[in-house]
């Protein structure tokens, strides 16, 4: 592809009031009006008694800051695509970067915990209008993990050097929910210093997060998912209390290692994956293993009612030796083992596969990476504990935008569903009241985008005026 002859003498103008560069926000505006938000945003975020009127009507600014996150906005600035052109007629109380920046450092911990309990409240009402977790009468997936997100500049409150070798960041500790045909949705946030320990907080956190998930489906089996950051009596006891299972990743110590030399030599399983992982130890791809389960009482250091009964699936792989003679076989095998803890009643493969799925947590912190959390803007670390809450309700609203548009962009990234449905230029005319957004002529994603429009903005029992 190249320019063309008439392409290379083209002249450019920024003088056209009437385009929108940013279409798809029109359903998603009106998915977010029909869920109720900008009323639980008044409901539940009041920020009073703040200089220069920073609290003065925090819905309009919680929009602003959501739709610009929607569109791809990753900064303060970035916001300011909102303000263009069109944009003005289609779209009311648009706010300035700079008024949104002071809004943001206007919050404090407790305004950070309103914002969460719009985050939980706008997730259930998204999930009755869009079926976001879609085989949720077999199981689902409450997966915890963090991540460290870098930081620059001297005045970042809580960054650190943390794990992240000799850079300085926060860390983030997430929960998502998903089924086995489901993409994740964001249940719960919380941005912590970047010293903090990975399971710092963890309990509380995981009981919020399946205080959502069960108000969204009361009777389905959740198995709480996580590596063996999570792997404490705490965090299962928080499951157990509203009767989730768990699937926790153990690492290695002295009763795990016991429990697998209990294993008999025949309970082993030859399991081919016809997809390669790659193993966390070695960076070596994983396509041939063998897995075996054994009972497990875990955590018996401590008193007998916090020890929980279980049983652990074990992979365990071949561990190569480099140095060997080409068609010279070692004296016995050595095997490698990774040993996952569960009180789930799935067979032992199914269990293991479902485990092996936790990685899809994964997948959520990519698009964080690549949308707002690519950085937290402010100096302000309540500021930017309220960034991570707005990027998680503008993920879900991003999410049920991709269910409704249809079956390929209900799996899709939502750069993808960016990319397809929300960033698309359209041209404004205005004829007896109403508006028409012109889209470009061929668009390949057209059906999805009016299954989308239809469904949300002219649902059924409308009829055009």
């Amino acid at each position: 592809m190249r320019a063309s002859h008439a392409a290379a003498a083209v002249d450019v103008a920024f003088d056209d009031p009437n385009l929108v560069a940013d279409a798809g926000l029109v359903p998603v505006m009106a998915l977010a009006e029909r869920i109720g938000l900008p009323g639980l945003v008044a409901e539940h975020v009041a920020i009073n008694g703040v200089a220069n009127s920073a609290g003065a009507n925090p819905t309009a600014k919680v929009m602003s800051l959501l739709a610009g996150m929607v569109a791809g906005a990753d900064s303060i600035d970035d916001l300011d695509r909102l303000r263009h052109a069109g944009n003005q007629i289609v779209f009311d109380e648009v706010r300035a970067p700079s008024t949104l920046g002071t809004f943001l450092r206007a919050f404090t911990h407790g305004h950070v915990q309103q914002l969460n309990a719009v985050l939980r409240r706008a997730l259930i009402a998204l999930a009755q209008c869009a079926p976001l977790l879609p085989g949720s009468d077999e199981v689902v997936f409450v997966d915890l993990d963090s991540t460290h997100r870098q930081v620059y500049g001297y005045q970042k409150q809580g960054a650190a050097v943390g794990r992240l070798k000799g850079k300085k960041t926060l860390h983030p500790l997430i929960a998502t929910a998903s089924t086995p045909v489901s993409r994740p949705v964001m249940v719960a946030i919380r941005l912590r210093k970047g010293k903090a320990a990975d399971v710092r907080g963890a309990a509380r956190f995981l009981a919020e997060a399946l205080t959502t998930v069960r108000a969204i489906t009361p009777g389905a089996r959740i198995v709480v998912r996580a590596d063996s950051k999570f792997y404490t009596a705490d965090v299962a006891a928080t499951a157990a209390r509203y009767g989730a299972d768990v699937s926790l990743t153990t690492g290695s110590n002295p009763s795990v290692n016991a429990a697998i030399a209990r294993i008999p030599d025949q309970h082993w399983t030859a399991i081919h994956y016809p997809q390669a992982f790659v193993d966390t130890e070695t960076g070596e791809l994983v396509s041939d293993a063998e897995v075996a389960e054994i009972p497990y009482m875990a955590f018996t250091s401590r008193p007998a009612a916090q020890q929980v009964p279980g049983r652990l699936i074990v992979r365990r792989v071949k561990r190569l030796n480099p140095q060997a003679v080409l068609g010279q076989d070692g004296l016995f095998d050595l095997w490698r083992h990774h040993a996952v803890f569960v009180t789930s009643p799935f067979p032992m493969l199914q269990a293991e596969s479902f485990h092996r799925d936790h990685a899809i947590i994964e997948q959520v912190i990519a698009d964080a990476a690549a949308s707002a959390l690519a950085h937290l803007p402010s100096g302000s670390f309540t500021a930017n504990s309220a960034w991570a809450v707005l990027w998680a309700i503008a993920h879900n609203l991003t999410r049920a935008v991709g269910v409704l548009a249809g079956t390929f962009h209900a799996r899709a990234t939502t750069a993808t569903i960016r990319a397809h449905l929300i960033t698309v230029p359209a041209r404004l005319a205005r004829s007896a009241r109403r508006l028409t957004l012109h889209l470009p002529e061929s668009w390949p994603w057209q059906p999805a985008w009016q299954a989308l429009h239809t469904a949300i903005c002219r649902p059924p029992g409308h009829h055009a005026a």
